[in-house]
């Protein structure tokens, strides 16, 4: 299982939010960058707009459950930023796993699915 580290630094999410490239759809929006490290990167932001703190943190559990599950299928040196929109707060983890997975062949990522 690979490991996917967590992107904190706020330059990060800006530099993927001006330089990567993005699809989205009316649950999720996913910006991603090709990176020179080994492993890939993830962040996942939720708006104060989505609700309060029980729904935001529930979503993006949901979100980090969802992108465990593909993990092994996407190549390494990605770096990704997961934006959570209204249709996401209601949905399931597997939804939310079709709806990455869509999201991804339409950025031009290799997806290996099994």
């Amino acid at each position: 299982m690979k490991k996917t580290l967590s992107i904190t630094r706020n330059t990060l999410f800006k530099r993927l939010y001006s330089k990567g490239k993005s699809a989205a759809n009316h649950e999720l929006a996913l910006y991603i960058q090709k990176s020179n490290a080994p492993v890939n990167r993830l962040g996942i932001t939720v708006s104060t707009k989505l609700g309060n703190a029980v729904i935001r943190n529930r979503t993006k559990r949901r979100i980090k459950e969802a992108y465990r599950r593909i993990e092994n299928l996407l190549p390494s040196g990605y770096n990704f930023v997961i934006v959570a929109r209204f249709g996401a707060i209601n949905k399931k983890s597997t939804e939310l796993e079709h709806s990455i997975i869509k999201l991804l062949k339409k950025t031009d990522v290799k997806v290996n699915e099994q």
